[in-house]
């Protein structure tokens, strides 16, 4: 009797318990999700079909009649949060709100669940990662309790668009996507598969319904969104939310966003009694004295397009090891590293080399971009030479490795902030257009222009001082 010859459909197949990828042989590693030993067989191979055409939902339309008052965004009761999402929440939009555990996620949002309830409008509240009495404690705390505000503990995603269906919100908070699953995928909570099928159920069930949804989402040590990056590419809004735990700053980013730009930043406070936004952010960054004190310089940065003054600190004293430290906070080391060489090439301030350096920045923000490089040189020449710089300047530019000083974008929206604080001078890169009435502007072209600001006597006698201590 002649064998049977196996068919396609007998041939067996294999999927990635994690991501759910499929293929016709083994593989030790899933080229999908890069996971080990998750590749197992499951059955024969699945018939290759097409889709026909089939009935339309709705006709298409010219694009100049398609109505957009469907599209209108209502606020949130939040106004820095409606500055990042471009006005509110649209109907229908799925948000990703991504942070670090303890920033604050599930406070603000809770805030934001009970401001945007009202008679007309239900929120939904579904929290898989707390019991339901735990967050009304937080409510209680925060102050946020609200007739029209539902709260449910659910871990299963059945369970949730049941609840959609009894409560019918119009707004629906999850905290967190990767803590539902659904029962009829493989794998546990937070997998790729599963993230995948609850975050495509959710969004299906908020077009469907008109209904705004906002996701809370987990990062990874590196702080990436964690998860399958098909997540991002699904929802149509996706937050970064930032800030140092041991500070109350707190940053809101826009990463991604449909209905608005990508280049506005939400401040917010987080104390005891709740998460407060913050308008005018810039206090918490500065240090309020009488009299200016050596290391200290104040510039403007831009979180996009939110500028914010704040204030570089530098100290430097006698190394008692061979190595001297370089330490820095909210600073990149890299940066300050290449301020230290400038200044001792270009600059001629020959007292760092042997010295233990730190730097800092006040009020828990990060200075990332090179506009702050000048601020921090002089900050680090003043500390130098223990000697002040002017009450009431601030320094803008970028600082090259040749020691010139280059032109950054937006200077006259960060000079036009600077005076509305009340500082009256301000050194910046050549050419920098109009500035604001009553206030001086020294233009720089490189570092030996720069250090011009510092008395002269202080800066001589510091290379004096230092070969004295020798």
């Amino acid at each position: 009797m002649a064998a049977r010859t196996k068919t396609a459909k007998d041939r067996p197949s294999y999927r990635c318990t994690e991501c759910g990828w499929t293929t016709a042989k083994w593989l030790g590693r899933c080229p999908e999700c890069h996971a080990w030993g998750t590749v197992e067989e499951f059955g024969g191979t699945p018939a290759v079909r097409t889709t026909a055409a089939g009935r339309v939902s709705s006709a298409a339309l010219p694009i100049g009649q398609v109505d957009s008052r469907q599209a209108t965004a209502r606020s949130t009761g939040v106004d820095e949060l409606d500055r990042v999402l471009g006005g509110g929440l649209v109907p229908g939009a799925v948000v990703l709100l991504a942070g670090e555990p303890g920033v604050g996620k599930s406070t603000l949002l809770l805030d934001v669940a009970a401001k945007a309830s009202s008679e007309d409008h239900r929120t939904l509240y579904v929290t898989a990662e707390e019991s339901a009495s735990q967050v009304r404690l937080r409510a209680d705390r925060i102050r946020a309790i609200n007739d029209h505000l539902f709260l449910a503990a659910e871990t299963d995603l059945s369970a949730v668009l049941g609840h959609l269906d009894a409560v019918k919100p119009s707004l629906l908070i999850l905290d967190s996507v990767q803590t539902v699953a659904s029962p009829e995928i493989d794998g546990a909570p937070g997998g790729m598969a599963q993230v995948r099928e609850v975050a495509g159920a959710l969004i299906r069930a908020s077009k469907e319904r008109g209904m705004a949804t906002l996701l809370v989402g987990h990062v990874t040590k590196e702080g990436a969104i964690a998860g399958p990056r098909l997540l991002e590419h699904l929802v149509d809004v996706v937050l970064s939310f930032e800030g140092d735990r041991h500070a109350r700053l707190r940053l809101v980013r826009g990463v991604k966003n449909r209905y608005g730009a990508t280049d506005e930043v939400g401040c917010f406070e987080l104390h005891d009694e709740g998460i407060t936004g913050l308008a005018d952010p810039s206090g918490l960054f500065l240090t309020r004295r009488d009299e200016p004190v050596p290391g200290t310089c104040l510039t403007v940065t831009l979180e996009g397009k939110r500028p914010l003054v704040a204030e570089v600190q530098a100290l430097t004293v006698d190394s008692q090891i061979p190595s001297p430290r370089r330490t820095t906070s909210g600073l990149e080391t890299s940066r300050v590293s290449m301020m230290l060489a400038v200044l001792e090439q270009r600059g001629r301030i020959s007292a760092l080399g042997k010295r233990d350096i730190y730097s800092a920045t006040v009020g828990g923000v990060k200075l990332s971009e090179p506009a702050a490089d000048l601020a921090v040189a002089l900050a680090l020449a003043s500390a130098a030479s223990d000697t002040p710089l002017p009450k009431n300047l601030v320094a803008i530019g970028e600082v090259g490795l040749a020691g010139e000083v280059r032109r950054v974008t937006g200077v006259q929206r960060r000079l036009a902030e600077a005076h509305r604080l009340g500082f009256t001078h301000a050194l910046v890169p050549t050419d920098p257009g109009k500035v604001p009435v009553g206030m001086k502007v020294i233009e720089v072209a490189d570092m030996g222009d720069a250090l011009r600001v510092l008395p002269r006597r202080s800066r001589a006698q510091a290379p004096q001082e230092e070969n004295a201590r020798r």
